[in-house]
């Protein structure tokens, strides 16, 4: 086996990850914490037909290999990244996105993320609520998880606000949280 097919490897392998990435990036956080039935056949076929295009022709056991460790390198690397990086790390994983404040809807947001009322009441019953005028906020986490918050037991007028306080200290790179 050649230097230069394992090198092709690994350069495809690394092309397709960050194509793969985008896509699921696109395609919303929904899609990555709410497996459906078609989201899981989606999976399935996008690996099958990425396949060839990391390691072509090449079946080798040592082909395999590099193109497996190859995408765990690059993981790593960009797990790295995204943590220190913050811009990057927003630009990729997305943000928190609220989808009911107060009891009511926040169509604008639920349009963007292409959740249908009815798929967040099922997330709110799962969280065992059973009305939406029980759920102060509720949330669509980076993970494409569901967080949901309750009024507390005085309702909507007997909310109570903690202070959100950011520690920041001098850096190379100048304040940092």
């Amino acid at each position: 086996m050649e230097f230069n097919s394992l090198v092709a490897i690994a350069v495809r392998s690394m092309t397709v990850y960050i194509v793969i990435l985008a896509a699921f990036r696109l395609a919303g956080k929904r899609h990555v914490s709410q497996l459906s039935l078609v989201d899981f056949a989606l999976i399935l076929l996008v690996s099958n037909a990425v396949q060839n295009a990391m390691v072509g022709s090449d079946t080798s056991l040592i082909g395999g290999i590099v193109a497996a460790l190859t995408l765990i390198l690059l993981n790593i690397i960009l797990t790295k990244l995204l943590f220190r990086e913050t811009k990057l790390g927003r630009l990729i994983t997305g943000e928190p996105r609220l989808l009911v404040h107060n009891g009511r809807f926040v169509m604008s947001n639920l349009t963007h993320e292409s959740i249908r009322p009815e798929e967040l009441e099922e997330q709110i019953r799962e969280h065992g609520f059973s009305d939406l005028s029980e759920v102060k906020t509720a949330i669509l986490e980076m993970d494409g998880s569901i967080s949901v918050l309750p009024f507390n037991k005085e309702g909507p007028s007997g909310e109570h606000r903690l202070a959100f306080v950011r520690r920041r200290k001098g850096t190379r790179r100048g304040l940092q949280p």
